[in-house]
């Protein structure tokens, strides 16, 4: 399993920025298509974008777009989720989560949950 940790979140107002975090000490991730989702209270997990090994964005939905972009820092062993103009609707969990391409992992994610998900990142997005 590819455990990876999130991290970044916190109480930010409406038309904010934050910046998330997904980092991994077991393995390097640019190896790996890393991709962000999350999961509003009540409601089922959902996939935001993913960044393929090769650096490629693939966007698993369309609320995002214009908003949120992926990068990666190899050096750094880490992947961001960058979030500007935040909406009150953008309030979840975000995990993070790694396999050999973005479709497997969207499949793994949303159709069979055989993701081994981690704790996840709080975002909470309120004036």
């Amino acid at each position: 399993q590819l455990q990876l940790v999130e991290s970044g979140g916190g109480l930010v107002p409406p038309g904010g920025s934050l910046t998330l975090s997904c980092t991994a000490s077991t393995f390097e991730l640019h190896y790996y298509a890393i991709g962000w989702f999350r999961q509003a209270p009540g409601k089922e997990r959902e996939g935001l974008l993913c960044l393929t090994s090769t650096d490629n964005t693939i966007n698993y939905a369309d609320f995002g777009k214009g908003r949120f972009t992926i990068s990666r820092d190899s050096a750094k062993n880490a992947v961001y989720l960058h979030m500007n103009s935040l909406k009150r609707e953008d309030t979840a969990v975000y995990y993070c989560a790694a396999e050999e391409t973005c479709r497997r992992l969207q499949v793994a994610a949303l159709a069979t949950d055989s993701v081994s998900w981690g704790r996840g990142t709080q975002v909470t997005v309120s004036s």
